[in-house]
């Protein structure tokens, strides 16, 4: 069901079987147009890049649309790795390569720093890059199915003719890939993986899918931190998969979108779609409130690395986390061991001789350089390794 015709321009962007989505100056995404009552179907396609702006967008159409309809949302983001609301970004993360890690566009370019974000939803670490689109899809909680609106993206790959996807059990889409002619195996990757959000009133289903990633021999490292066997962590962590592109042409995102927007509509009944230009979404920015503070929210730093769970860190292995450690490299004092307890990305407690009392009340993610909050060169240039910051030790390069 549309808007009344007097809330809504003369002219609107369209998608239409076969046709590339139009983009028309008209201004339709104001807090009256998404939470009018008759509003009960409503797409939106942002061309801005900004991960933080559109996690920003999403979060206001899922507070400000009616309880009743349902909501399309897509977009595509500069390179970066998002973690969910619960997630520890010390053992998700390689925090030292997101600053060097190589990424490109998809020109082959340099694309510049890999944005660290951590989102509102639940769920696993993901990589984006302009190689994924994101797909957001809200609606009422009776009609919430973890597996309807990822089979929906499932039918979409198929009419662009992309076979042998499907939902497995949890809940992600992969696609299963005979290796050659000659044997029957089938290998299965993942493609998109999904994140939730339930209110009492609404409910968030939203997933990226690898359609073209120029950086796909990047995630593995990037999302493999050295800290991680260090570190039992109360928050959810990650499940690994192997990963591939659906194959989709590079560049081209405009397919895909117009697939997912065509299954939605068969699904809640056709709608025109509302491209948000990037020029579009700076100026939604300076004129929705809401959005504005949600997206300096989540550039925060506060927000990123202080809502992290509780978590330990321990070189050796202690009653409460009994797992084998990597051997300490050779340069480390002999016998050295120690154990930290982290609350909220603030050291609250230090145990053994090797590092100082005085670390206790420091921030992780305000040190720049470990070599200047202990008393050893080396187990600076260590912790700098780990943690990615400040300059490693000499033999640890």
């Amino acid at each position: 069901m549309a808007l009344p015709r007097h809330l809504l321009p003369t002219c609107r962007p369209w998608i239409r079987s076969g046709a590339r989505i139009g983009i028309t100056g008209c201004r339709l995404f104001t807090t009256e147009a998404v939470s009018h009552p008759s509003n009960r179907v409503q797409v939106y396609i942002s061309r801005a890049t900004d991960p933080y702006l559109n996690l920003s967008i999403e979060h206001f159409l899922l507070q400000k649309s009616p309880p009743d309809s349902v909501v399309l949302f897509l977009y595509t983001n500069r390179p970066c790795v998002v973690i969910g609301r619960n997630q520890n970004p010390w053992v998700e993360v390689n925090l030292g390569l997101l600053r060097k890690s190589g990424v490109r566009d998809g020109n082959g370019n340099d694309a510049g720093e890999v944005l660290l974000v951590r989102r509102r939803s639940g769920g696993g670490t993901v990589f984006h890059d302009s190689g994924n689109v994101n797909y957001s899809v809200i609606c009422p909680p009776a009609a919430f199915d973890r597996n309807k609106h990822a089979a929906m993206v499932v039918r979409a790959l198929s009419s662009l003719g992309v076979p042998n996807t499907r939902v497995n059990e949890r809940h992600d889409i992969v696609l299963d890939v005979s290796p050659s002619r000659s044997t029957s195996s089938i290998e299965t990757y993942k493609i998109s993986g999904s994140a939730y959000k339930l209110t009492r009133l609404r409910s968030l289903h939203h997933g990226t899918c690898l359609l073209s990633s120029p950086n796909l021999s990047l995630v593995s490292p990037l999302l493999h931190s050295p800290a991680a066997p260090y570190i039992k962590a109360r928050g959810v962590e990650s499940v690994r998969s192997p990963i591939r592109n659906v194959g989709l042409p590079h560049n081209d995102t405009s397919g895909f979108e117009e697939a997912i927007v065509a299954e939605f509509g068969l699904m809640y009944g056709n709608v025109d779609a509302e491209v948000i230009s990037a020029t579009e979404a700076t100026r939604i920015l300076d004129d929705e409130p809401a959005i504005a503070k949600g997206c300096a929210e989540l550039k925060s730093l506060d927000w990123i690395y202080t809502q992290t769970p509780q978590f330990t860190f321990s070189t050796h292995p202690t009653p409460e986390d009994p797992r084998q450690r990597p051997d300490l490299p050779a340069y480390l004092p002999s016998n050295f061991r120690t154990v930290a307890t982290v609350r909220h990305g603030q050291i609250v407690d230090v145990s053994g001789p090797d590092l100082p009392q005085s670390l206790s009340s420091t921030y992780l993610h305000h040190v720049t350089d470990w070599r200047a909050k202990v008393d050893d060169e080396a187990v600076g240039g260590w912790l700098n390794g780990l943690f990615g910051v400040g300059v490693r030790a000499r033999e640890d390069r």
